[in-house]
């Protein structure tokens, strides 16, 4: 069985060294460069890395990720990321660290990938497609809380999930590949290649509306 989660991450430490460190991403005020010292920092540092999902421990996450990227270069940090996590790491896990990746390193792919208003959805294998549709449908409620609108994604063909029950303003179906609804769920909804359906009220509202964790 392929994992997925390494695929992606060989892929865009290839891309973070074919741009460089300086090239922006889709997260806000952040370079390629805070890019890699963010995937360093989640996997090998286990007194910063809760602090990228608990706000109250932000501070030092800060803190040691500034650290971090004083300490050692773009191109070092690169290398260590695509080495893999350290192996005190959950994410050095065999089968765990795989389920906590895929979503990460293909969101964060597309992160630097998609900067380019031109750049097209890849075309993934239909396992990955699975893959990716399997992890968004056990972790969707969270990420769309403060939808708006009710929330139905659908694949095309035609599997679909509740992620948010209808509210006043209606619900919208949104049709896409399982990629594209992921960025769509982590607040990358302007540029997941999606079909919406339902009142238009209602897809505006969810549109200018940003999901995410």
């Amino acid at each position: 069985m392929t994992d997925y989660s390494r695929t992606e991450r060989r892929a865009l430490c290839d891309l973070l060294d074919q741009v460089g460190p300086d090239q922006p991403t889709l997260c806000e005020g952040w370079t390629t460069h805070d890019l890699a010292v963010h995937l360093y920092v989640r996997e090998a540092d286990p007194v910063a890395g809760p602090g990228i999902m608990i706000s109250v421990l932000a501070e030092t996450t800060a803190k040691r990720s500034a650290q971090v990227k004083a300490r050692w270069s773009f191109t070092e940090l690169v290398d260590k990321v695509r080495n893999g996590p350290p192996t005190f790491s959950i994410y050095s896990l065999p089968v765990l660290g795989a389920k906590l990746n895929v979503i990460e390193y293909f969101v964060h792919h597309e992160d630097v990938r998609r900067v380019d208003a031109e750049a097209e959805p890849r075309e993934l294998e239909p396992a990955h497609q699975n893959e990716i549709w399997g992890q968004l449908r056990l972790s969707v409620r969270p990420l769309v809380r403060n939808s708006p609108t009710g929330l139905i994604l659908r694949r095309p063909d035609g599997a679909e999930v509740i992620a948010h029950k209808p509210t006043a303003a209606g619900s919208v179906t949104v049709t896409a590949d399982p990629s594209e609804l992921l960025l769509l769920c982590y607040g990358r909804a302007p540029v997941a290649h999606a079909t919406y359906d339902g009142p238009t009220p209602a897809i505006t509202a969810l549109r200018t509306t940003t999901l995410g964790p």
